[in-house]
């Protein structure tokens, strides 16, 4: 599943792309994806003034005063494309621009939905009401992670990639995080000091950051809106590594699974 820098590359490319083009017409290949589709043929006519991001959410700004609110699932893909490109088979729905260009999207497994919110009651609506800060923004700190960690038995992965705590940091990235900040991803929240914390906060940005610039990190469908790939996934030190040797000690990676998710730690480099 497109994690943080994911989602955060693919914005910054439909950014430029599709900003300040009018939709001249909406094309529903089908009703629903995970869940019914909202009836975007609403947008026809409007302009799109911008594409943001909150936690794995693509928004697009609309100028009619709404926001049209987009998650990937596992195998989503935005692209922008001539509009006298061919159909493919996975793909559901098309957003002919004016300037001959169309955004489409297509999705294998059919997991990505789609939502219709104002803008200015974005922060209340279901989806959005409860999540934690973005680790990249201002309000995620040492002081929040200390707090949020306190007396708690949670394994400090799963508190990680609990978005309520923090939001974005999926799978790979807590491992890789983790690994970064030698702390073992099994451990209580509660059980680990503030200084360790701090650096993990630190791990947490420096690892997104990278992933970000790198484009993100292509698993199985993760692409560009261009079609190109992600090359994090080039530096991954223990996320899919399994037996593989420790990249600084030269122990065996080894696997665990914690809530039905495979994490990858080094038992020498991480306690």
């Amino acid at each position: 599943m497109p994690e943080l820098p994911e989602v955060e590359v693919i914005r910054t490319g439909l950014m430029p792309l599709v900003s300040g083009h009018r939709v001249d017409r909406v094309q529903s290949f089908r009703s629903d994806l995970r869940y019914p589709l909202p009836d975007l043929a609403t947008f026809t006519g409007c302009r799109i003034t911008g594409v943001r991001r909150r936690a794995k959410y693509l928004l697009f700004e609309i100028d009619n005063g709404q926001t049209l609110i987009w998650h990937l699932g596992m195998t989503g893909q935005f692209h922008v494309l001539s509009q006298e490109a061919a159909s493919h088979p996975h793909e559901h729905v098309r957003f002919d621009l004016d300037g001959g260009q169309a955004l489409v999207y297509r999705d294998s497994r059919r997991f990505g939905y789609a939502g219709v919110a104002k803008t200015r009651h974005l922060k209340t609506h279901p989806w959005f009401v409860g999540l934690g800060p973005e680790p990249l923004g201002i309000h995620f700190d040492a002081d929040y992670l200390i707090l949020c960690c306190k007396n708690r038995r949670t394994p400090i992965k799963s508190l990680l990639m609990d978005g309520r705590v923090l939001v974005g940091v999926g799978n790979i990235y807590a491992a890789e995080s983790l690994f970064r900040a030698g702390i073992h991803p099994g451990r209580a929240a509660g059980k680990i000091g503030g200084l360790r914390l701090s650096h993990l906060v630190s791990c947490i940005q420096q690892v997104l950051a990278e992933a970000i610039a790198a484009g993100g990190s292509s698993i199985s469908d993760f692409v560009h809106a261009d079609g190109k790939p992600g090359y994090f996934s080039h530096a991954f030190q223990v996320y899919g590594r399994e037996h593989l040797p420790c990249l600084v000690c030269g122990r065996p990676v080894k696997r665990i699974v914690q809530s039905g998710r495979s994490t990858f730690y080094c038992g020498g480099c991480q306690h």
